[in-house]
């Protein structure tokens, strides 16, 4: 089986890339899903699951294409 390492540039990787900002805004969505009808009942059932599924949709995507400003750098 073979090791898992870092990417060199994992900081830059972090920093730029759409897949990690896709997936820090999914989980603020989820959260928001649990959190949000504790405190009010605004926003109907599962509206933040739909956008967090989206969202993770939208990461997988951003995962695959090239992106320049990562692999440009």
């Amino acid at each position: 089986m073979k090791k898992l390492t870092l990417l060199t540039d994992w900081k830059l990787i972090l920093r730029k890339a759409w897949s990690v900002r896709l997936n820090v805004v999914a989980t603020v969505f989820s959260v928001a899903e649990v959190v949000l009808p504790v405190y009010s009942d605004a926003f109907p059932r599962g509206t933040f699951a739909i956008l967090s599924a989206v969202t993770v949709m939208g990461s997988l995507w951003a995962r695959v294409v090239r992106q320049k400003s990562i692999h440009d750098a």
